[in-house]
């Protein structure tokens, strides 16, 4: 296993040692960056996502409110 060094403000180590008092706090760490890295691979999935979207936006075929407006009706006749 490696080993990490983060300096953190006293206040935010004071209130996690107090929140998870009697519990393996590496433990506790490892999960939540489980967790960060989780949460930064599905916002880059879905950034890519929405690139791919609009990507593809370019090039799709306009069509005027007119023409919608026609294909409505023809649907409802």
């Amino acid at each position: 296993m490696a080993t990490m060094n983060f300096s953190i403000p006293d206040d935010i180590k004071d209130k996690f040692n107090q929140a998870f008092q009697g519990t393996n706090k590496s433990a506790v760490v490892a999960d939540l960056m489980v967790e960060a890295i989780e949460r930064k691979d599905k916002q880059q999935r879905s950034k890519a996502a929405i690139d791919r979207i609009l990507e593809r936006r370019k090039h799709a075929p306009t069509v005027t409110d007119e023409e919608i407006r026609a294909a409505r009706e023809e649907l409802r006749a």
